[in-house]
């Protein structure tokens, strides 16, 4: 849309039929009935009137902020009393933002350990999230990792007002109630949406940073302040590698849009961003992180198109049909979309603002790894603000047509929107059972407390976020790592263990060659080390390690909703 112009021109006035100037009597106003005396103090209620409204906005605005806050906070601690925050990711990033803090590189032992990678392998070669050095100083405050679920929560919550924004934009025009309205579903939805509820029961994540700064980037693109923009999509570009190719599709949008409003700043910024973000993604991919000790082609999960990127190109080029043969099958993928669009009602469809999804859901739908086809993880988080700004608009332009048919539309997206938010997330926090942890776990809290601080530790996946701040951790995995203290379950399977009989074996072996049973409780065992007898398969990563990835167990991508 343009910018409104604030010239109104001047129409010429009716010649009098004659010049001689009329004296100016005033106007009394008519007595009657519905007839209200024009006096000063009319004018001083209405100003009242709008301060009121003004002041009932900023509350509503508030109190959607906090709310957000708090369910967030509420469902991310909620995980970590019931132990279900595990060294992969939460206790990745808590090691890695502990480096940060101690103006070090991010270094994760739980990743570099498990996953084969060099000694001092740092972070940044294996995801491009300079962002995360935002966090460090939380950790001068409180060295725990609890500091990243209220920082992610709080991040969340930061995009309350500026989804409010969003929607006052997209309903410009519109009658002031309609805008408060909007403003206040909108932020409503995006404050309960099942997607940040999804992101927050799992821990922290990255996508911490992607919500609020894609966020932003819409708004100020709204705005046509296009200086803004573009610094929020730098800084979006630092969240993760992909998030350039978010930037170049804003840019396309933002030119297109830019030009039929007749701005020639917006439309130079937008080419520009259109440019620059797929660049910076390829800069990344393919030098950045490889500089940083990363792996060429350790994340591609691509196999059905091609065994690398330029196989890829070739056959798509080629047989442009396989797309669609891989976005299709599993069926799964199908219903992923259907998920993610379908409790939206459909309505970001209706928006070029869509078209900033695409990457991401590519990503996903052409992917071999089946992590990233369920709808439970946090992955939906990074579409979140795309996909809610898309229908915000959609319903300001249904509006200035017809507002019966936008009630109608805004009313079920709003069901569909608040009925996944209670299946994924809201129902959790009023259930009791939910805020305890399961039997199998209970002991490997009481015996985390046996390891004396400082030691190095192998420990159950369960429970290593609980001893990254005072420990050398990395998690029992199958390779033994000759670490002082092992703590592992026996009777429950853990990751990445493949069955209960590999922990036993494990365990036993240990047992067998140097280590002493300390305590046993329920199928939790606490090992320590007390001869330095050799133990066979023993392995620590060294300089010319070939890292490794992780086996999918067969149970993931079988459904949208397992946890």
């Amino acid at each position: 849309m343009g910018e409104i112009s604030t010239r109104t021109p001047v129409r010429p006035q009716p010649e009098e039929t004659a010049r001689v100037p009329r004296a100016r009597t005033p106007v009394v106003p008519q007595a009657g009935p519905d007839a209200a005396p024009r006096t000063p103090g009319t004018r001083a209620q209405g100003s009242g009137e709008a301060a009121s409204r003004g002041r009932g906005a900023a509350s509503r605005g508030i109190a959607l902020t906090v709310l957000c806050f708090l369910v967030c906070c509420g469902l991310g601690l909620q995980s970590w009393t019931a132990m279900r925050l595990t060294g992969f990711d939460l206790g990745i990033f808590d090691q890695a933002v502990r480096a940060y803090a101690h103006f070090e590189l991010p270094r994760s032992p739980i990743k570099n350990v498990h996953h084969e990678f060099p000694p001092g392998f740092s972070l940044l070669g294996d995801h491009f999230t300079p962002a995360l050095a935002l966090l460090a100083p939380l950790y001068w405050v409180w060295d725990d990792p609890r500091v990243l679920v209220l920082a992610q929560a709080a991040l969340f919550a930061v995009g309350v007002p500026v989804v409010r924004r969003i929607a006052r934009h997209c309903f410009a025009g519109a009658d002031p109630r309609t805008v408060r309205r909007a403003a206040d579903l909108g932020g409503l939805v995006y404050a309960l949406g099942w997607p940040l509820l999804n992101a927050s029961y799992n821990g922290f994540h990255e996508v911490a940073f992607a919500v609020p700064f894609t966020l932003l980037m819409l708004e100020r693109g709204l705005a046509h302040r296009y200086g803004a923009a573009a610094c929020w999509a730098a800084l979006l570009c630092t969240a993760k590698e992909d998030m350039g190719l978010v930037v170049g599709a804003f840019g396309l949008v933002l030119a297109v849009r830019a030009h039929r409003a007749g701005h020639r700043t917006g439309r130079i910024t937008g080419v520009g961003l259109a440019l620059a973000g797929p660049l910076v993604s390829a800069v990344v991919i393919s030098w950045f992180l490889p500089a940083m000790g990363g792996p060429e082609g350790y994340y591609w999960s691509y196999g059905s198109l091609g065994a690398d990127p330029g196989a890829a190109l070739a056959r798509v080029l080629t047989e442009p049909w396989v797309l669609l043969q891989v976005a299709v099958a599993p069926a799964v993928k199908v219903a992923m979309v259907a998920w993610i669009l379908g409790t939206l009602a459909l309505l970001p469809l209706g928006s070029p603002t869509f078209l900033l999804a695409l990457p991401l859901l590519a990503e996903r739908v052409l992917s071999d790894n089946p992590n990233h086809w369920p709808v439970i993880n946090h992955y939906d988080a990074f579409l979140w603000p795309i996909l809610l700004t898309a229908a915000l608009e959609t319903l300001g332009r249904l509006h200035r047509k017809g507002g019966i048919l936008s009630r109608r539309w805004a009313i079920t997206g709003i069901a569909l929107s608040s009925a996944a938010a209670v299946g994924l997330g809201l129902g959790l926090l009023v259930r009791p059972d939910f805020w305890q942890p399961s039997p199998d776990k209970r002991p490997l809290a009481t015996a985390a407390e046996l390891i004396p601080d400082g030691a190095t530790v192998e420990a159950d996946n369960t429970i290593a976020p609980r001893l990254t701040a005072r420990t050398h951790v990395v998690i029992a995995d199958g390779t033994p790592r000759g670490a002082d203290w092992f703590l592992l379950r026996v009777k429950d399977r853990t990751f990445p263990f493949a069955s209960t009989e590999d922990q036993r074996r494990q365990v036993e072996l240990l047992l067998a060659h140097g280590y002493t049973r300390v305590w046993q409780e329920d199928g939790t065992v606490l090992l320590h080390r007390t001869t330095r007898t050799p133990i066979p398969g023993m392995r620590l990563p060294g300089p010319d390690s070939t890292p490794i990835r992780e086996a999918v167990p067969g149970d993931v991508g079988t459904s949208l909703l397992l946890r």
